[in-house]
């Protein structure tokens, strides 16, 4: 698949989310957003957040309990510390939601009507929320979904989830920023022009964070604004590069794999293409770094570059794999009879999910 062709599945499924807007119709063609603790997987489809058995890949719950049309999900949802599952909804009321997960049910709503979709997930740094919106604010909420702060004026689409160091927060942009924020203050402190749309989020660094764009290239930024090129790539990075250790990886829209040694800035390995465009970010567990491809494949590889395994999920991919203790899930686009696979670390299959209808 060719960058054109990519850029035109992204306007499709935007398009599909503002006649969704328009007519109040829920569009359950989309990607899917997906996250896991040590018992279920959560899975964002449709108009559902779905939670499935870790061990049996059963559906536990589902929410809402019926079909709502004005909801429409995107976003991986989000943990937190105090027993919350957090998700933005795209759909017509931009609602954004926290759930039980243990028994589904609603803890609370807060609708943004002013406000556009939600599409990245937001972050939790001392018991403040900080959720991104593609209207280009990044709004400020308490744990019970009010307000704590007036909402930041980034400006550009807001697409990805903000990263922390403890202290400040990074926040990408498809307008090609970085915005470097103190939440202390509710300031904006650096605001850096990578020169291409950021739909991924950074990467945590030693005293700074790491960006991929559409630039085709990974930056290193400070927190003061400075910033270099330390490693390129053959077209867009649309994922987030990922810091293991002194090592950095990163793919690109050729489907390339990339593995950069931070000490010496030379890359690990060479050519590496398992094979079609990497829309998703790699995952790197254990000893191996999972690569999703947009033709529909899960590839284990090891530290050297070594393809361990290849499975053919279906569909395409474009949501980042998930580490579930044993097990790597992979969330399928588009794939036949299946919306969730999970697979054990030497690659063999466990279990699928599909929603029932």
């Amino acid at each position: 698949m060719n960058t054109k062709r990519l850029i035109l599945i992204s306007l499709i499924v935007l398009g599909a989310l503002a006649l969704s807007a328009c007519s109040g119709q829920a569009v359950t063609n989309n990607w899917h957003g997906l996250a896991a603790d040590a018992e279920r997987a959560y899975l964002s489809s449709g108009s559902f957040i779905y939670a499935v058995d870790l061990k049996t890949g059963s559906e536990v719950w589902h929410y809402p309990p019926e079909t709502d049309n004005k909801l429409l999900f995107f976003a991986p949802p989000v943990l937190t510390e105090d027993g919350q599952l957090l998700v933005g909804s795209a759909g017509t009321t931009h609602s954004f939601i926290s759930i039980d997960p243990a028994s589904g049910r609603e803890n609370w709503v807060e609708t943004f009507a002013k406000s556009s979709t939600w599409l990245a997930s937001p972050l939790v740094l001392n018991g403040t929320i900080y959720a991104p919106n593609t209207d280009g604010f990044l709004y400020i909420l308490d744990v019970n979904g009010k307000q704590a702060a007036d909402p930041i004026e980034l400006g550009g689409a807001l697409w990805s989830a903000p990263t922390t160091d403890g202290t400040l927060l990074y926040v990408t942009s498809l307008d090609h920023h970085l915005h470097v924020i103190d939440p202390a203050r509710g300031a904006v402190l650096e605001t850096v022009n990578l020169g291409g749309a950021i739909p991924g989020s950074s990467a945590i660094g030693s005293d700074g964070v790491y960006v991929g764009s559409f630039a085709s290239n990974v930056e290193f930024v400070k927190s003061d604004g400075s910033h270099e090129v330390v490693a390129k790539a053959g077209n867009w990075v649309w994922g987030s590069p990922v810091v293991d250790g002194e090592t950095l990886y990163y793919a690109d829209l050729d489907g390339k794999v990339y593995s950069l040694d931070l000490a010496s800035g030379r890359q690990n390995w060479d050519g590496l293409q398992p094979d079609g465009p990497v829309v998703a970010s790699l995952l790197v567990a254990g000893d191996q770094i999972y690569v999703a491809t947009e033709s529909g494949s899960l590839f284990a590889l090891d530290r050297e570059g070594k393809i361990v395994w290849e499975k053919t999920v279906g569909g395409k991919i474009y949501t980042t794999p998930v580490a579930a203790g044993d097990l790597i899930l992979a969330a399928p686009y588009q794939a036949e009879d299946i919306a969730l696979a999970a697979y054990d670390i030497q690659g063999k299959q466990a279990w699928t999910f599909i929603p029932a209808k």
